[in-house]
């Protein structure tokens, strides 16, 4: 479950849970269920939800989707772009972004070629997918990220240390910087995370690391990575 703050001061929460199986939606029937449920699983929520019930009957249950299609274009007249071509589940914020990238790119080859549909359709199409699967493997990767990670003093300790190295060498951005608020495509951003989990492995496995998180270790382990990366 996640609350996103609104401007009047409130929050928005959504559960996100099976429609089927041992836990979930379909066991969720009555008053005593409910309450139930989130005695069990989000106890501490409850007394911040005083129309908890309200809310749970009121509001729809909707399904998430990931969708790979291929291929994208038809016979050079036909293109699916935004969800059509590439719906993902919520969890990087990058639904919309992608859609709206899709506009961008399509533009620029509009341009690059002429106006000539013929050769961007197709063109569009071999060159974009492979950034349509990439944002939703990291959309996926970051609903684990936000559902078990985000209270393990490790991953934690991952993140002061990767905002170290941002802030002294500016060239290196994590990969949600990366994919937020940065032009890199997101199949380069999907090649970044699994090169930077490499290189925290290399990190978090120096001893007592935590009370050293910007040591002279740290440094030779990402200057070493960097070298690596930049053959």
């Amino acid at each position: 479950m996640i609350a996103l703050p609104n401007a009047d001061g409130s929050f928005t929460c959504t559960l996100f849970l099976p429609f089927e199986g041992p836990v979930s939606f379909e066991h969720l029937h009555s008053d005593a269920d409910i309450m139930a449920f989130f005695q069990r699983y989000f106890a501490d929520a409850i007394p911040h939800m005083p129309t908890l019930l309200e809310d749970f009957r009121s509001n729809p249950t909707s399904s998430l989707m990931t969708v790979r299609c291929d291929p994208w274009q038809w016979q050079n007249r036909i293109l699916l772009i935004g969800d059509a071509a590439h719906a993902i589940v919520p969890f990087f914020g990058q639904g919309m972004n992608a859609g709206f990238e899709d506009c961008t790119i399509l533009d620029s080859m509009y341009d690059t070629y002429n106006g000539d549909w013929s050769r961007i359709i197709p063109d569009f199409a071999l060159q974009h997918k492979k950034n349509g699967d990439a944002i939703a493997d990291l959309a996926l990767r970051n609903f684990i990220e936000m559902r078990d990670l985000v209270g393990d003093p490790k991953f934690l300790l991952r993140k002061k240390i990767a905002a170290g190295l941002h802030a002294r060498h500016p060239e290196f951005l994590p990969v949600y910087s990366m994919v937020s608020f940065s032009n890199t495509p997101y199949h380069k951003a999907l090649q970044e995370d699994e090169a930077q989990n490499r290189l925290f492995a290399d990190i978090l496995a120096i001893p007592d690391v935590e009370h050293n998180p910007d040591g002279p270790e740290v440094e030779r382990i990402f200057h070493a990575w960097m070298a690596q990366k930049n053959q």
